[in-house]
């Protein structure tokens, strides 16, 4: 059973609960948490729409079971056919798998907070959720880089395409991609997590987001906040950067091919191209819906929220629908899967 705030009782509705008391922040901006600081957070979420939370709920829940389906049949139909043993089909196999973990570190929170009045996290697990919701996301858009890497080896570099990404390469492509995403949000976990919190306790978030936990601090955040926009700087310039150097390189390449040859490129990497797209089109919107004060909490929310699942919910439609062989794949597989339900029903009805 959770315990309440001292001065909520059981039967008040979520809207009542107020945030802890802020009279501790005066005696807390010395950096030392105070004996009687913060030991969960509330997630605000999306509570102010009432009964309209449970319409979301199911449009989430629905979303987030295609997620974890569409990607699922991506990692496996790539792991077990062998006529999917290709670079790409690697790198997007490891991206169906980031997609997976990242939307499970919140929308399930989310989900919970739909059905129940009030909405907890203790402190070590929102700054873990945090932690990771940041790593994920940005591991996402390193596997995206390198796969415009992978592609452009393929287009530029046909004849060497086979000597140059091998198995070893590509592991050590993944192992820089999760490296380089932890370099580059584990700082900012580490300042947030050393910053002391004695109240208000509300997170006015569906999840512990870094620029909306950060505000609860009971310190000066404006050294934070240059290190946080850095840091950010840094990861989606260097990603960004990367994939357009690929692109124009290609689209150089293509320049001196025939019409033939450049529409099977074009195909090739079109689904790349519009993944890479609708995440960065995305992340514009978080990022400004979290700058210009205009926007409502709850209208913020709800790009967060598109942020984590229309991605991962597009890429296995993308990636399906625009590939053949990956289409293909996934049509032996369902027929594999129809034919032993089939042997297996025959099976019972001989044993009855």
């Amino acid at each position: 059973m959770e315990l309440l705030p001292p001065h909520v009782s059981p039967e008040s509705p979520r809207d009542s609960y107020l945030p802890l008391s802020s009279s501790h922040r005066s005696s807390s901006v010395n950096g030392t948490r105070e004996p009687d600081g913060v030991t969960f957070f509330i997630l605000q979420g999306l509570s102010s729409l009432g009964e309209k939370q449970m319409i979301l709920f199911v449009i989430l829940l629905l979303g987030y079971i295609v997620i974890l389906g569409g990607n699922s049949m991506i990692i496996f139909v790539t792991l077990t056919d062998p006529k999917l043993d290709s670079p790409m089909y690697f790198f997007l196999a490891n991206l169906s798998f980031v997609d997976i973990v990242f939307t499970t570190t919140s929308i399930p929170k989310m989900l919970s907070g739909f059905l129940s009045e009030v909405s907890t996290i203790s402190v070590p697990g929102c700054f873990l959720q945090m932690h990771f919701f940041m790593q994920l996301g940005l591991t996402g858009l390193e596997i995206l880089t390198v796969m415009a890497y992978d592609r452009y080896v393929a287009i530029c570099n046909p004849l060497h395409y086979t000597s140059i990404m091998t198995r070893p390469v590509q592991l050590l492509l993944i192992t820089g991609a999760w490296t380089f995403s932890a370099v580059c949000t584990l700082p900012a976990t580490i300042i947030v997590i050393n910053k002391p919190y004695c109240g208000p306790n509300i997170v006015a978030h569906g999840w512990c987001d870094l620029f909306t936990v950060r505000q609860l601090a009971c310190a000066d955040i404006t050294l934070d906040s240059i290190i946080f926009v850095c840091l950010g700087l840094v990861s989606l310039l260097t990603t960004g950067g990367l994939i357009l150097t690929s692109y124009v390189l290609i689209g150089v390449s293509l320049s001196r091919m025939a019409v033939t040859q450049r529409l099977k490129a074009f195909r090739t990497c079109s689904a790349h191209l519009t993944v890479v797209t609708i995440t960065y089109s995305s992340a514009s919107f978080v990022y400004i819906s979290y700058r210009v004060g205009n926007f409502s909490v709850e209208v913020c929310i709800i790009v967060a929220v598109l942020y984590a699942a229309l991605c991962p919910f597009l890429y296995p439609l993308i990636y399906s629908l625009r590939n053949k062989e990956l289409q293909e794949s996934i049509r032996r597989t369902v027929r594999r899967f129809r034919s032993a339900a089939v042997s297996a029903m025959k099976d019972v009805n001989k044993v009855s």
